[in-house]
């Protein structure tokens, strides 16, 4: 059953040739003789998920279920779930347990019906390309054990490309949903800013944080992003305005469509595996009718340094509720004030963490906070005044998503700045708020490669269906890793 697509999931409980109760044993029963060896899970609800999956029964027996009804799902361990315990993959929150759902929660479970198997490891605070730096230990790559899986949504992806799970849900600060389902060849989108809301999503740099989802395939990826998306009031950032229907836009064609180019993602840095299946993937959406024009994304090579400004100077301001009084891990045997918060935040955070804080408290202090923070905001604002001249010209954009396959564990944890690197090519589409999406484009060295497309404003509908047309015409997407098929 883990092979099947969301749609025909959905369409074998209907025609009750099994049970949502028999589908999520199926994926329990894999969670469990799979799981230890890739720790893709901080958190497994098996009591809770057959309760639902009774009620999802329930629901397809009455007549009024929808697609998803009964479909099981991980969440990521930074969306807050009633009664199950939301760690952020960090000591700090090791035993904080939500008193409520997040709206995207709520959304899945309570409005569409899905089943949830339990809460995905992750990057402490969703701060990591690799996955390497949560507090339960790192994840491995299903297609290399020795590899990582990407970064920080390495449990989601894992998960979903071991067929853990047929989808899961994933954030994306700065390419934490596009960069590691392109080390595990899976599809993942993260939507225009705003399109989902952020209510019960704990924060990590609020003016860049989205959440989004990863599956198999565009189409299972429409499905769930489309019953997650919509108008919040919850979340003030949330954007009040109707959504496309993106499963019934799948069938758009690619014939006509005008693809950017840009020169600045094309250049030295991308390895020649990277760069070969990308020029494949080109050919074939040209064989499918689309035009390549080039264009130019001056401003793109300034997102890291702009990243590395914005994003820790909006961490060190979220994450400095936690300090063992209000919120948070309390440290024992501290002689006064001053020690408990001190020591409390020495050993709730991990050492990223920590360096992120210290490096956005720099940024905002007094004297540097024109030099820093306030030129980033003004290079942010050039970034995205880039791709709205250039989608003057083209419809979409097209990039590769990472510059190479996923690295060994290790490899570059000491090196922040090589490890940041691994977002180049991810970032300006945070720093501008635009969709974007990573689908499988081949492989290299028996690696998965994946390639990015980024869309205007609230264009999700256009991006799925591009990745759909170019998944009718490919088999890339239905590789699965030997030992977990």
């Amino acid at each position: 059953m883990h092979t099947l697509s969301l749609k025909a999931m959905s369409d074998g409980l209907h025609r009750k040739q099994f049970s949502a109760r028999e589908l999520t044993q199926h994926f329990l029963a894999r969670i469990a003789r799979l799981d230890p060896q890739l720790n893709s899970l901080i958190t497994v609800t098996a009591e809770q998920a057959l309760a639902q999956a009774d009620a999802a029964d329930r629901r397809l027996a009455q007549g009024n279920a929808t697609t998803l009804t009964g479909i099981p799902l991980i969440q990521k361990d930074l969306f807050c779930t009633e009664g199950v315990r939301t760690s952020c993959a960090s000591r700090m929150l090791d035993r904080f347990v939500a008193p409520y759902d997040a709206t995207v929660v709520k959304k899945l479970h309570a409005e569409a019906g899905m089943v949830m198997l339990g809460k995905a490891n992750m990057d402490e605070f969703a701060m990591g390309s690799s996955n390497e730096t949560s507090w339960y230990g790192p994840v491995k790559n299903p297609w290399d054990l020795e590899r990582v899986p990407g970064g920080s949504s390495g449990g989601s992806v894992a998960a979903v490309a071991a067929g853990l799970a047929p989808v899961a849900t994933a954030t994306d600060t700065g390419g934490s949903i596009r960069q590691p389902a392109a080390l595990t060849n899976l599809t993942g989108i993260k939507p225009t800013y705003g399109r989902v809301s952020r209510f019960g999503m704990i924060a990590f740099a609020s003016s860049l944080d989205q959440g989004g989802v990863v599956a198999r395939s565009a189409e299972d990826a429409a499905h769930v992003l489309q019953a997650m998306s919509g108008f919040d009031p919850l979340d003030s950032t949330s954007a009040e305005r109707p959504v496309d229907d993106l499963v019934s836009g799948l069938s758009q064609p690619v014939k006509g469509l005008r693809i950017g180019l840009p020169e600045e993602f094309f250049g030295d840095g991308m390895s020649p595996g990277v760069r070969i299946a990308v020029d494949a993937a080109i050919k074939t959406l040209e064989s499918l009718g689309a035009t390549m024009v080039p264009v130019t994304l001056p401003s793109a090579p300034l997102s890291v340094p702009t990243y590395y400004v914005v994003a820790p100077a909006e961490a060190s301001s979220n994450l400095s509720r936690y300090d063992g009084v209000r919120f948070g891990h309390r440290a024992e045997s501290v002689k006064n004030l001053e020690e408990l918060y001190k020591k409390s935040r020495g050993e709730g955070f991990g050492a990223e963490v920590q360096r992120r804080i210290m490096i956005g408290t720099y940024v905002l202090s007094h004297g540097y906070y024109d030099a820093y923070y306030l030129q980033a905001q003004k290079v942010r604002r050039l970034i995205s005044q880039d791709f709205t001249q250039a989608f003057e010209q083209v419809d979409l954009i097209l990039a590769p998503t990472t510059t190479d396959v996923a690295f060994r564990f290790g490899e570059k944890t000491d090196d922040p700045v090589a490890m940041y690197l691994n977002d180049i090519y991810t970032i300006a589409a945070n720093l501008a708020g635009i969709p974007a999406m990573s689908l499988p484009a081949g492989f290299s060295d028996g690696l998965p490669v994946g390639m990015q497309l980024m869309g205007n404003y609230f264009s999700e509908a256009r991006l799925l269906s591009v990745a759909h047309q170019y998944q009718q015409a490919t088999a890339w997407h239905t590789q699965m890793p030997k030992g977990f098929n």
